[in-house]
């Protein structure tokens, strides 16, 4: 099989509601590059919402979707993040947090309940947004000499790779993100100039 390069996940913020015997769940979908974004996210939920009960979440991240996350925040165990997290599994997005935010109705709902309410207000959160898919990208850094510029901006120019940052000194420097599936072609093209050195950042 073939790497897959390429993933799901959501193109902007977006919240739904469920509610279900006085108890109150709104989800909220937010697309996230980094588990550094969730800290900020769930003090703002917390200073909007100040009198909901549970800030539950779940989060799933890295373009081959291996890293993921739960937080029941007090509910009983399985029945807040599990099924948060499944529903992100069954819509296959990923570099996603959802937070739902409980407000209590008075009424408990028991197990089965809560797992249905959280499930819901992840679904409704997801359906308002737009599911995208990315390509998987590693990021480059390539050092040339000036006299070998027009050779390299032909190959960015036809591998339409992406600049991010570029610096024309007497030593030039381009940093460049490309396609996971065009990688080998673009590195053989530029691995071919003259007194070219390349660097591998990481991926996207």
């Amino acid at each position: 099989m073939l790497f897959d390069d390429t993933y799901k996940t959501i193109k902007t913020t977006s919240e739904g509601i469920f509610k279900d015997k006085g108890s109150k769940f709104i989800g909220y979908a937010y697309p996230i590059s980094s588990e550094a974004d969730i800290k900020n996210i769930i003090l703002k939920l917390k200073a909007d919402h100040g009198k909901a009960r549970h800030f539950c979440w779940s989060l799933r991240l890295s373009p081959d979707r291996s890293i993921f996350k739960l937080n029941d925040d007090g509910e009983p165990s399985g029945t807040a993040g599990r099924p948060i997290l499944n529903t992100l599994l069954s819509a296959d997005v990923t570099n996603i947090l959802v937070v739902v935010v409980r407000y209590f109705g008075g009424t408990l709902l028991g197990v089965p309940g809560l797992i249905n309410a959280y499930k819901n207000a992840t679904v409704e959160a997801l359906a308002t947004n737009e599911i995208i898919t990315k390509t998987v990208n590693d990021v480059y850094e390539i050092h040339f000499d000036y006299l070998e510029m027009n050779t390299i901006m032909r190959i960015v120019k036809d591998d339409q790779l992406t600049v991010l940052n570029q610096d024309f000194n007497t030593k030039c420097v381009i940093k460049f993100e490309v396609r996971k599936a065009n990688l080998n072609a673009v590195l053989g093209k530029l691995e071919k100039v003259e007194g070219v050195e390349i660097k591998y950042l990481g991926t996207l």
